[in-house]
């Protein structure tokens, strides 16, 4: 399933698969259960928008 956000980003639901993860405490393995998540991905019109405010920024500075 997937959105768009016109000159903001994609986002999309993904499937992650079940895995084995390990406690970084004890170390011991620990089951990890299978889920969807959203993957973002911008848009280069966003990411051209941040790019010109954080040279603003610097200018300002």
């Amino acid at each position: 399933m997937k959105w768009f956000l016109p000159n903001v980003a994609k986002v999309a639901l993904k499937s992650r698969d079940a895995r084995v993860g390990r406690n970084p405490r004890t170390g011991e393995a620990v089951q990890i259960p299978a889920k969807r998540v959203l993957k973002f991905t911008a848009a280069k019109a966003l990411k051209d928008a941040v790019a010109q405010h954080d040279a603003a920024q610097e200018k300002s500075v």
